[in-house]
């Protein structure tokens, strides 16, 4: 197969205008900053070498991209872009880019840049083409070199062929990608790394080697390795298409709710979940047997439906329940000690391909675990897991999820921080039981996020002056006390009927 070079089109959009949005955001957005219509990024850099790994070892291709930039220009340079088309744009999630030869450095600022073609009329037609600009921490200096690590991954990028098997076939799944990775820079030296969750790979595409180099892929095991090649050009694609085995479900949680509640009072902190799941796996090509689903669990083979999900809470997590849209379901179990806190449950029934599966879960722990007063003033730290959910082998995707912390009434001056990449944050009301004025509700919304980032902080800090304390025990007594001096009141009323004397 030819190498397809298309700089020109990657790189080159005519009458097209820029909308830029801090985050990971992965939609058409307003625009908020009109670039020339001849905008294309600057070949400042060149990639003196390059090394593209695509894991596909869950239900999710996960992307890393190392690669060593040069400064080409005679000026220092600050910001580097990465191309994406447009439908990855809108699947993409989770891109965060470092320094690779100081992992301990901050996180660098990504910005995305969403490009259309504007049309008459309403409606816009978008670019296949977009880009993510990072901006370096230092600007880089001519002829020098900086060794980035980028990673990302795909939500629903993976598609099974055939799309119906029966309830016991193995499933195979889809994955097109290109052997020269997307740059918008001439790259000197790369290759491209596929790891597999296994060795099973009966169709891939055979890219010719060039100038007397083999063809690739060369096979490692469970790896394939595409190149290395010598110069490329950017914006230089080479398709390619894999086909491999795997025989679990992908599961899919398109909505998930998970609301954190802070009770000072009551010393307790309240975690409830609420999902919208399905499995993205094939579907079952004849109508779901039971009696051959009871006989395949004596022994126990691979299998794309969910079974059962596991929740590794925080140790000293209690009271957990779990509930889907029928009710409670028995087939729960909880086990609690001094070294772990985990949650199964089994859905009512096994959750096979296309079929959905909506459920809430929750739980209860010891504030003083997740809660700090600073020293002197008003102030407390509140840290807590901005995801935690099911830890599945095979992961789980998370296409939006909109987080809730309900500080107590009176709650002042929140601020928050996490890695999470987020596309929104506000703070309102939220009235409960004998509330006042509402209690403060900081609202956090994410989009497509897998379950890699488990268990990754979010710092809440928030002023709770001594007086707003006291006002839900206040509220309580006054409350008491009026009943008790209504009950009075209406109590020494006379009500008795008597007979009028002339």
């Amino acid at each position: 197969m030819r190498p397809l070079a298309i700089a020109t089109a990657v790189l080159s959009f005519a009458s097209a205008a820029v909308c830029v949005e801090k985050g990971n955001l992965t939609k058409p957005l307003t625009s908020k900053l009109i670039l020339p219509s001849t905008f294309r990024p600057a070949q400042n850099f060149k990639n003196a070498n390059l090394v593209h790994i695509i894991n596909l070892e869950k239900s999710y291709p996960k992307e890393s991209i190392n690669v060593v930039i040069e400064n080409v220009a005679s000026t220092p340079q600050d910001e580097y872009f990465i191309p994406f088309t447009s439908q990855q744009m809108a699947t993409i999630g989770g891109l965060e880019v470092k320094d690779r030869k100081n992992p301990e450095s901050p996180l660098f600022e990504v910005e995305a840049f969403i490009i259309y073609l504007p049309l008459t009329g309403t409606n816009r037609c978008y670019s296949d083409t977009q880009f993510y600009r990072i901006h370096l921490p230092e600007p880089l200096a001519p002829k020098a070199q900086q060794t980035l690590g980028i990673s990302f991954y795909y939500l629903s990028a993976l598609n099974p062929l055939p799309a119906t098997i029966a309830q016991a076939d193995k499933q195979y799944l889809v994955y097109t990608l290109s052997a020269y990775c997307q740059s918008a820079y001439d790259t000197l030296k790369q290759k491209t790394e596929v790891k597999f969750p296994s060795t099973t790979v009966p169709e891939y595409t055979i890219v010719p080697g060039t100038k007397g180099s083999p063809e690739s892929p060369q096979k490692q095991g469970s790896k394939f390795t595409y190149g290395s090649y010598g110069e490329v050009p950017a914006g230089a694609v080479e398709p390619v298409k894999v086909r491999y085995e795997f025989t679990k479900p992908l599961i899919h949680v398109s909505e998930l709710e998970r609301d954190i509640e802070v009770s000072h009072w009551g010393g307790n902190i309240a975690f409830e979940e609420r999902y919208i799941m399905t499995n993205r796996a094939a579907n079952l090509s004849k109508q779901f047997s039971r009696v051959e689903w009871a006989s395949q669990t004596y022994y126990n083979p691979p299998s794309t439906a969910v079974k059962e999900l596991r929740f590794p809470l925080r140790v000293g997590s209690l009271e957990p329940y779990f509930t889907d849209v029928i009710g409670n379901v028995s087939t729960s179990r909880f086990r609690s000690n001094r070294r772990e806190a985990n949650l199964e449950i089994k859905p009512r029934y096994p959750v096979f391909g296309g079929w959905n599966y909506p459920f809430r879960v929750g739980w209860n722990a010891d504030l003083k675990k997740y809660l700090r007063k600073l020293s002197g003033g008003e102030g407390y730290v509140l840290n807590v897991p901005f995801l935690e959910g099911p830890k599945q082998p095979e992961g789980i995707e998370y296409e939006h999820i909109e987080l809730r912390v309900i500080l107590p009434e009176g709650a002042e001056n929140v601020q928050y921080s996490t890695t999470v990449p987020l596309v929104s944050a506000s703070t309102s009301l939220h009235r409960t039981f004998m509330d006042t004025t509402g209690r403060t509700a900081l609202t956090l919304t994410a989009i497509n996020i897998v379950d890699d980032l488990r268990d990754r902080e979010l710092i809440v800090t928030y002023d709770y002056p001594l007086l707003a304390g006291f006002r839900k025990p206040l509220v309580i007594f006054v409350t008491i006390l009026s009943l008790f001096a209504a009950a009075w009141g209406i109590g020494s009323l006379d009500v008795t009927i008597k007979n009028k004397r002339s």
